[in-house]
């Protein structure tokens, strides 16, 4: 239990509740009969369990404790965009009515502050929606006072801003499992692999988004960290990282696939977009088979959106202009119920290797 994790013990007591369901269906139909004393040792034991989770942790116990925790997820998830929006315009329309030594203390005291609430919350808010608000007021604190602090000093942008907001927005994540913070971790790192990248190949780096290709470093990294750094004791962490990876990836090459001229590549634009175009439906496929073998349904999901999008995109391509409009989308239609049958295909064959697992 001492090293039991929250997502652990959710996923336990929703494991006990599927049982529940499963044995009362089972002596309904009379398949399974236990004693008396069988079903009373049962229900005891998972009594305790249960009530030793919910002393250590904030879980559901039950689908309407579930369904009523989305719900809190939900608003958390609202209230902190809304609590770190209203924290930056309130920086930003009073902020040049105070002196230098005022705005150096009151830089302090909103960083060093919300750090220390967001610390004192989290030790007593056993739910973590709480935590997750002051969270991210705390890293929107220190964004906007790094921003602010390079403005005031007249100190030159640097790409190297987004380490230090990704590695606070890191330190928060980690600490407090807050899927919401590594999101926004992550786009900071993204942001300065990528501004890396476009400084090797000579350009400043606030440029960086001119060239796709230079998304592809971080995209390859952030697939890697879940393989290489185990993340069981943290909620859905290593499902954000192929997410954001496979985004790092697809969105350039979308790009490049209709938009050659922002290439590296010394191949005509015409080229270059073929390229990118079989990559992409080499790239999205493979997720798609990486993703079912490993039972990553985020992985599939993002391959499959994909997917169709470079099929719907070279659709447009071939016939948008030269068959009537209805015929167009009965292919896309038809196109799709195939897409359909295909999936079925592998799916009735993925259960049939899996013995019905």
């Amino acid at each position: 239990m001492s090293n039991l994790s929250k997502a652990e013990a959710q996923l336990r007591a929703d494991h006990i509740r599927v049982f529940r369901e499963e044995l009362a269906r089972l002596e309904g139909s009379g398949v399974l009969e236990l004693s008396a004393t069988q079903r009373d040792a049962i229900n005891q034991h998972h009594d305790d369990l249960l009530a030793s989770y919910a002393q250590a942790f904030d879980i559901d116990r039950n689908r309407h404790a579930k369904q009523l925790s989305l719900g809190m997820r939900i608003a958390s998830f609202l209230g902190a965009l809304a609590l770190a929006a209203s924290v930056f315009f309130l920086f930003n329309q009073y902020w040049g009515l105070f002196p230098t030594a005022a705005q150096l203390a009151l830089m302090i005291v909103a960083s060093l502050g919300s750090l220390g609430a967001t610390f004192w919350v989290g030790r007593r808010d056993g739910s973590g929606y709480f935590a997750r608000l002051v969270a991210m007021v705390s890293f929107a604190c220190f964004v906007l006072n790094v921003s602010l602090l390079g403005g005031m000093f007249n100190i030159t942008p640097s790409d190297k801003a987004f380490v230090v907001w990704g590695a606070f927005g890191l330190l928060l994540a980690y600490r407090f499992d807050l899927r919401l913070l590594l999101a926004a971790a992550i786009v900071c790192l993204i942001a300065f692999v990528a501004a890396r990248v476009g400084t090797w190949s000579g350009m400043y780096w606030i440029h960086f988004g001119e060239r796709p290709e230079n998304f592809f470093p971080a995209g390859i990294l952030l697939f890697l960290v879940p393989l290489l750094i185990r993340h069981d004791r943290f909620t859905g962490f290593a499902s954000i990282y192929r997410v954001f990876g496979l985004l790092t990836l697809l969105l350039p090459i979308l790009v490049l696939a209709n938009w050659g001229r922002s290439s590296y590549l010394p191949f005509s634009f015409a080229t270059i977009e073929y390229l990118y175009q079989v990559l992409g439906f080499v790239l999205s496929a493979a997720a798609i088979w990486w993703g079912a073998r490993h039972e990553h349904s985020e992985v599939v999901n993002t391959g499959t959106t994909f997917f169709v999008i470079f099929l719907y995109t070279k659709f447009y391509d071939w016939w948008w202009e030269i068959v009537p409009k209805f015929v167009f989308f009965l292919i896309i239609a038809l196109t799709a119920i195939l897409f359909i049958l295909v999936m079925k295909r592998l799916r009735a064959g993925a259960l049939a290797s899996g013995g019905g697992q």
